[in-house]
């Protein structure tokens, strides 16, 4: 058995009655803060505490570049992806600020872009190559190189809970990778490409019709020759990025680390992952619902409740980003409200 394939641990069902128990003492009637409450009882139970925190959030922005570029996918160049590592680590992008206002561990990998060597500060070098091959012609990556950036996103995770982190969320960048992430709904799912794909960074409909018409090309190479739904499909229209964060994520649920799972391509890593390993499923709550097309038909698959629709589909990390202030609000009401007995409140219903 690979370590991929090993059983996850289990959220503490003690802790969630605690906490239930504890939403119903508070001064409110049951159920009046609905989302709010449910988001801090799940997390009490994945965190085995009646009163969850979210003291130390973990971020982990995963990057790399994709061959299918070459089908010319992208309102963005290629080189976007490097360009944006700098600005990732200088501060200046939207993850960056998002890190600095909820004091988040902040990781920046490169699991596999395209380039000379290069050096940034603070940015980890774990290329497994440069960047995958063109879906649309050829397998996107051998299985050596997909269990590769499998241990990419498994070690961070180990470094995140050897930290004590509180919840953990893996982000991306790479140019090109809401293509990766259609195709791998479409191959998984058994979708067609028009119903998943949508503009991504910007696409006019033109270039969103040539690029559904590219996924198809790739639907119609790999679907008849697909060993399975997970690592194949992984290997065969997947990315280096996204891999990482399917390993990123089994490896959470392995060691009982709570994960905040972020847009279209994060919750595409997600479906890989609970396809690979399905009790993963029960370590992941929902930042946001972007826009992207596709998105709404992965959460509907997964049963997941995002707490957050604003329209957004920037990736790297940022709409779960911005959800880490809800779900801090959530515990702050949970732990920091009075009980009826606390506030001398009557807290029973009077009967008529």
């Amino acid at each position: 058995m690979q370590w991929y394939q090993q059983s996850c641990a289990k959220p503490s069902q003690k802790s969630r009655e605690a906490a239930e128990q504890r939403q119903q003492q508070l001064t409110k009637p049951t159920g009046s803060l609905a989302d709010l409450e449910q988001v801090a009882i799940s997390l009490a139970a994945l965190q085995d505490t009646p009163r969850p925190q979210l003291d130390r959030p973990w971020i982990c922005i995963y990057a790399a570049d994709h061959g299918v570029m070459a089908e010319n996918i992208s309102a963005y160049p290629q080189v976007v992806t490097r360009q944006m590592l700098q600005n990732f680590m200088t501060g200046g992008a939207c993850i960056s600020v998002i890190s600095r206002e909820y004091d988040a561990h902040l990781d920046v990998i490169d699991c596999g872009t395209v380039g000379e060597p290069y050096h940034v500060d603070g940015v980890l070098q774990a290329q497994v190559c440069a960047g995958t091959a063109n879906f649309a012609e050829t397998q996107a990556m051998s299985e050596a190189q997909c269990l590769a950036a499998l241990e990419i996103g498994k070690h961070n995770v180990e470094s995140a809970h050897a930290a004590k982190a509180s919840i953990y969320i893996a982000g991306e960048m790479g140019i090109g990778n809401t293509c990766s992430a259609s195709a791998l709904a479409c191959l998984v799912l058994d979708l067609d490409a028009k119903v998943v794909t949508g503009v991504g960074t910007g696409l006019d409909q033109a270039q969103l019709q040539h690029k559904v018409t590219v996924i198809e090309r790739a639907l119609e190479r790999h679907r008849p020759s697909l060993a399975d739904r997970g690592i194949g499909a992984l290997c065969a229209v997947g990315g280096l990025e996204i891999a990482a964060m399917v390993g990123a994520y089994i490896r959470c649920a392995q060691l009982g680390l709570a994960i905040l799972v972020d847009g279209f391509i994060s919750t595409a890593a997600a479906l890989l992952a609970c396809q690979i390993n399905p009790n993963v499923r029960e370590w992941m709550l929902f930042g946001h619902q972007s826009a992207e097309r596709g998105h709404v038909l992965l959460l509907e698959h997964l049963h997941a409740n995002p707490l957050l629709k604003l329209n957004m589909r920037l990736g790297e990390g940022s709409g779960a980003g911005a959800a880490l202030g809800l779900i801090r609000l959530a515990c702050r009401l949970h732990n920091e409200m009075a009980t009826f007995a606390e506030a001398a409140v009557i807290g029973e219903k009077l009967q008529g």
